[in-house]
């Protein structure tokens, strides 16, 4: 008898004939997740198990952090013997009050007892021995559960993890990261379909200071935790927004200023392999996240441009930064370069021409070019 992880995987179960590869990098990416913890993972009869480790909180935190995976319950691996697996019930409910409901799940049809038969019996057991338990099928305090697979497998807690497509099955993109709340829910939510991710950071220093370089560096850190790692492309921008503010007009500097980001963002992209932008704007949230506005931000690219979070409101973003702990980080008093220079009356409806031709006074190629030789990649 020991204690093990009992893993579910979700959407993987939809997949078809490639299904088997889903499976294999789902397995390998749990595998990294505890190896700090030596743990062992294998895949068998439709679950992934973990065991032998020494923190099982630890190796919970680290499992439920794996896209793909649907939940997790901590279990205790048996014999298949009625008498073990009753004991182990009984064991497991005391103490407990209010309701329960026995579920039991026998894959391995050579076992003596059917599903019905077990939940009927083990009910039985758990009433006897546990007075300030009581049945409710319907809507009970607590679910006992019993799955007869290779081995039999106990357990009543079940922990949800974070869900979506194991990562690396979704290709690779590159994460335009501020300071702020919305860009780090942006990667996460890219992140659950089975993106691999790196970052690409714009630092106006002395404008900016080392503090807010090392907030981003810290959200980065927390989106790797769910990824394994990440690296940060950290821009230098000062220059390219000394020279927006000194001659271009006043209304056409946040614009033109997203539109060389997205410049640099595409050029750092393409050298690390990625095949897609993503960025966390909300439409009309601010001027530059008008259509108007970002259809003109995307002229300049020719990848694809991922906005995720292109239809949520400023609370449903909120939200899901504290639920991914990205909130906390996000909110302390750091300012990034987008607060750098900021217009006093913004374009809200720009048109392509006249940012292109305010962009005649500077000499593109040469800010671009400069600002990618310039950039510095951290791992995290």
């Amino acid at each position: 008898m020991r204690q093990v992880l009992l893993v579910r995987f979700g959407e993987v179960h939809l997949k078809g004939q490639n299904r088997p590869y889903f499976l294999h990098k789902l397995t390998d990416n749990v595998k990294k997740a505890v190896a700090p913890l030596n743990a062992r993972v294998w895949l068998s009869d439709g679950r992934i198990y973990v065991s032998d480790f020494e923190d099982i909180q630890q190796a919970i935190d680290r499992v439920t952090r794996v896209f793909g995976l649907y939940s997790v319950s901590p279990a205790w691996e048996l014999d298949k013997d009625y008498e073990l697996i009753a004991h182990k019930c009984e064991e497991m409910t005391r103490g407990l009050k209010g309701t329960f409901k026995v579920m039991a799940r026998r894959s391995d049809k050579h076992f003596p007892m059917n599903s019905q038969q077990l939940n009927a019996e083990l009910g039985g057991v758990i009433l006897d021995a546990n007075p300030d338990l009581r049945v409710d099928v319907h809507k009970p305090d607590y679910y006992v559960s019993v799955e007869i697979r290779d081995h039999a497998y106990v357990y009543i807690d079940e922990i949800m993890a974070v869900g979506g497509m194991p990562m690396g099955t979704g290709g690779k993109a590159m994460l335009l990261l501020s300071g702020g709340i919305d860009s780090p829910v942006a990667g996460f939510q890219l992140m659950r379909r089975g993106v691999n991710i790196n970052a690409v950071h714009f630092f106006s220093f002395p404008y900016t200071s080392e503090r807010a370089k090392e907030k981003v560096l810290d959200l980065a850190k927390i989106l790797g935790s769910y990824g394994g790692g990440m690296k940060v492309y950290i821009v230098p921008f000062t220059e390219i927004q000394m020279q927006i503010h000194e001659k271009c007009p006043d209304a056409m500097g946040t614009l033109l200023m997203r539109r060389y980001m997205m410049r640099i963002a595409d050029e750092i992209a393409r050298r690390d392999g990625a095949q897609a932008l993503i960025t966390g704007e909300s439409l009309g949230q601010v001027a530059s996240q008008t259509m108007e506005a970002l259809a003109c931000t995307d002229a300049v690219v020719n990848m694809p441009v991922f906005r995720p979070l292109i239809g949520l409101d400023k609370l449903e973003i909120t939200q899901i930064a504290t639920k991914i702990g990205t909130y906390e980080t996000s909110i302390l008093p750091y300012e990034d370069c987008c607060t750098v220079f900021t217009p006093r009356h913004p374009m809200t409806k720009p048109k392509i021409e006249a940012l292109v031709e305010a962009e005649q006074a500077l000499d593109t190629e040469a800010l671009v070019r400069d600002a990618v030789e310039n950039t510095e990649g951290i791992l995290v």
